[in-house]
This record gives C-alpha cells, structure tokens and sequence, in this order.
C-alpha cells in the first residue's frame, strides 16, 4: 500500500479527460480547494467522494486503491543481464529478477557438452525453444532430437537431461514457472 498516491492518481485521470481543477470539482460537488489538496496530498477524500470522482471520471474506485507498477524495473538491458555458470552451462536471465511466477533464461551449452551427468528434475514446469546448433533431450525414459525452431514442454517433475552432441554451440530459450534454478 505504500506505493499507492491516490491524488496523484486523481490528477492523472482528470488530465486525462481534459478537465481543470476547477471543472472536475464541480462536477463531482467538491471546492477546487479540496481537490488540490486531495491531489497535493495534503488531505484524504473519503470513500464517499472517491466514488464520486471515479464516476466523474469514469474509472472504478478501485483504480485508485492499485499500486503503481515501477516500469523501469521490469526492461532487462541485453549488456545487464544477470548471468550464471552452473557446471559447462551458462545462463543469462532474460527476466529481472525470480520474484513472480515466470521466469525467463538463455541457456548456452558448449560443444559436446550435457547439463549433467544423470536425468534431473524439478518442481517448475518448463517450456523451451532452440535457436541455435542442435540437442538431444531426454525426458524420462525418451530421448529426441531438437533443430533451431523446436520446442519443447517439460511437465514439473519430469526427469529430464539437454545434451549437445555436435561441434557447435546450441542455444535454448526457456521460461519456467515457477521461477526455479
């Protein structure tokens, strides 16, 4: 709730529908000295009179009562990528962070290279798209052959190996809910 300014929200959608101060007062039955100061954030409406700005407004109440969302927080620069190294594999994270329910990674896997030595698993559901080179993954018991443009589903705890056979590095994308490594 922090993160909530109601007035600034206020003055937000009266700019938006092209009203003064002193119009959208009138309209909603309030001095333009209280809405200033409603806006300003010197005072606090009341229920009464927020619902009565959202209808002047046209907006639900409730759009006042949501925390703004910090945007800059949620562009990942491609130079400021967080990135890992977990045995030969090396990941950038495409996402900001792992807070959430997704989470988004390049996984590079060297040549002739597999992400471990056994079939592993995990909780997050996983889906992946290669665009680089070629792999082999094996799910449970299968194994099967991945080109550029292939994708796969990987339900949550399902036994599952990437390997790269050939020369040349292969490179995955994959997004995992939840955001687990």
């Amino acid at each position: 709730m922090e993160n909530i300014d109601i007035g600034n929200k206020v003055e937000k959608y009266r700019k938006m529908k092209g009203l003064s101060n002193r119009e959208l007062a009138t309209l909603a039955g309030i001095t333009p000295s209280m809405l200033s100061q409603i806006e300003r954030g010197l005072a606090n409406p009341s229920i009464q009179t927020l619902k009565v700005l959202a209808k002047t407004l046209d907006v639900p109440t409730f759009n006042f009562f949501m925390e703004e969302t910090n945007t800059d927080a949620l562009v990942v620069r491609s130079n400021k990528r967080k990135k890992m190294i977990i045995d030969n594999l090396s990941y950038e994270l495409l996402s900001p962070d792992f807070t959430g329910n997704l989470a988004s990674a390049i996984m590079t896997v060297p040549p002739n290279t597999s992400s471990s030595e056994k079939l592993l698993d995990h909780r997050g559901e996983e889906i992946a798209v290669i665009i680089e080179g070629s792999i082999k993954i094996y799910l449970g018991e299968e194994e099967y052959h991945l080109d550029v443009g292939d994708s796969v589903k990987i339900p949550a705890n399902l036994k599952h190996k990437w390997e790269n056979n050939s020369n040349i590095v292969a490179v995955v994308l994959f997004s995992v809910t939840p955001p687990i490594f």
